[in-house]
């Protein structure tokens, strides 16, 4: 590339879909040379748009940093392959190097330098007014464009790692708790906006007819399917129309199966897959939840209720909830702060008249489950009910006799009615954490740290400095389970 004329760069700008930016880099006389030499001042100068600029400056980035990146890429399969041969197979090579790209964004990604006057305003932890954020946002969208190497299709966990990055830099963006769920979302909906005009993008365009996509479709939203996570749905915000459509024929079959006492759950997972557009539409524009569970009986079902938060979030809720419990459990009960708390000495009231690992170890996770609030100086009342009354409309936990093997009971409610009842604490956590997002319920501020702590371990993307000062170090680096 440092050896090509002007013609060249040319031709290659019209290979990779710019061809719009050639008169004015015939008009520059940009050569190989110089376009390797090209810093983003410049090429704000050549280039308009803020998505070409992106892809332009990324495939440059590409090319110079491609011979270390491949040396490195080399070392890690050939330090991979004597443990793991089958990681290299052809099978798997595509699956590698997805997860050694989602590695390079966790352990490298770094905020973009915003223009002066944001960073003056940033600098005085003022909260931005709206031109502002947009302008936030803009940067954001054109970074990950760049880190993705110009696609427009960032996965949930890209997402989350770049809106992490963004609010622990200036955390005084977290506005009442529910800052990263309005960035993300603003964030979301710039990528959607800049797709919507490309009609000459390859994976747009794929993307567009394979969700049933035409052109001239406009004010669009999006929803999650069972798709692969670099996909980001999209669907028409059209009015729904139920009688007689096809959607109402799924519908009616899902509520007389939910009445039955053998159901076939292969069917129900294929018509919830089918209605999902409906129901998130439904979700997303506020609909009463005796609505949506009218019409969607098997929400109240935790396996259910996890599949559809898997199906928005890609996570497996419910594994990563065990995994959590195991890994916590002894920390936080150790921690002073829960020492004299009525449910750590409940539980060590019960320990002493069981000796079976099993029931020991169930003990400790349901006591860490439930002591969580306090741990983070939240709430407990809007987190867990113990032997009381649920009285808050938010999703909460109704939990009685909890260290009883025989007689324990937890079930979860929203708006003071009973969702759906629950094996043991880890469904219990899991199925709360789940129907935030699911129902697209906004977060109390008063639970907001517990349920922040929760979901930074389930995403992965989790932020230290959310954590208390007391209990940081107790947290951070767990013990191995012991129970």
């Amino acid at each position: 590339m440092e050896n090509w004329s002007v013609d060249q760069v040319c031709n290659w700008l019209r290979q990779r879909n710019l061809g719009e930016l050639v008169p004015k880099f015939r008009e520059e006389e940009v050569s190989g040379a110089a376009l390797l030499a090209l810093n983003d001042r410049m090429v704000q100068q050549l280039v308009k748009k803020i998505g070409h600029q992106a892809v332009l400056m990324d495939l440059i980035n590409k090319y110079q940093q491609q011979k270390s990146g491949l040396e490195s890429l080399t070392y890690c399969c050939e330090a991979a392959s004597p443990k793991f041969p089958e990681v290299i197979s052809g099978k798997n090579l595509k699956s590698f190097f997805a997860r050694y790209k989602t590695l390079q964004w966790t352990s490298s990604y770094a905020l973009p330098d915003f223009p002066y006057d944001v960073m003056c305003i940033l600098a005085e932890k003022k909260c931005p007014d709206h031109s502002v954020r947009i302008r936030i946002i803009e940067f954001l969208q054109a970074d990950m464009t760049k880190y993705l190497e110009g696609s427009l299709y960032p996965n949930s966990q890209q997402y989350n790692i770049v809106v992490n990055a963004l609010l622990q830099a200036y955390p005084f963006l977290d506005e009442d708790g529910n800052g990263f769920l309005l960035w993300k979302r603003a964030l979301k909906d710039r990528f959607k906006y800049v797709r919507r005009p490309i009609e000459d993008d390859e994976q747009v365009l794929r993307n567009k007819c394979k969700f049933g996509h035409r052109r001239g479709q406009t004010r669009k939203s999006s929803f999650a399917e069972n798709k692969p996570d670099d996909v980001q749905v999209e669907v028409e915000e059209e009015p729904v129309h139920l009688e007689g459509s096809a959607t109402d024929v799924h519908i009616k079959w899902l509520k007389r199966e939910y009445m039955k006492t053998q159901r076939n759950w292969k069917e129900v997972d294929n018509r919830m897959n089918v209605t999902i557009e409906i129901r998130r539409k439904m979700i997303s524009d506020k609909a009463p939840l005796k609505d949506i569970l009218r019409l969607f009986p098997f929400l109240r079902c935790p396996y259910q209720l996890f599949r559809e938060f898997q199906l928005l979030t890609h996570m497996d809720i419910y594994k990563k909830t065990v995994e959590i419990l195991e890994i916590y459990a002894e920390n936080i009960l150790s921690l002073y702060v829960v020492r004299n708390n009525p449910i750590n000495i409940m539980l060590q009231e019960n320990l002493k008249r069981h000796t079976e690992e099993d029931i020991l170890k169930y003990m400790k996770m349901t006591a860490a489950c439930l002591l969580l609030p306090d741990v983070f100086g939240d709430d407990s009342s809007l987190f867990a009910a113990v032997n009381e009354e649920v009285k808050v409309m938010t999703p909460v936990l109704e939990v009685k006799n909890p260290f009883n093997v025989n007689s324990c009971e937890f079930a979860l409610y929203i708006e003071r009615e009973e969702l759906a009842q629950l094996d043991d604490c880890t469904m219990a956590l899991a199925a709360l954490v789940a129907a935030f997002h699911v129902f697209d319920i906004p977060c109390p501020k008063r639970i907001h740290r517990t349920l922040n702590f929760l979901e930074s371990l389930v995403f992965e993307v989790r932020s230290p400095a959310s954590l208390p000062a007391q209990v940081k170090r107790g947290l951070e680096v767990p013990k191995h389970p012991s129970m």
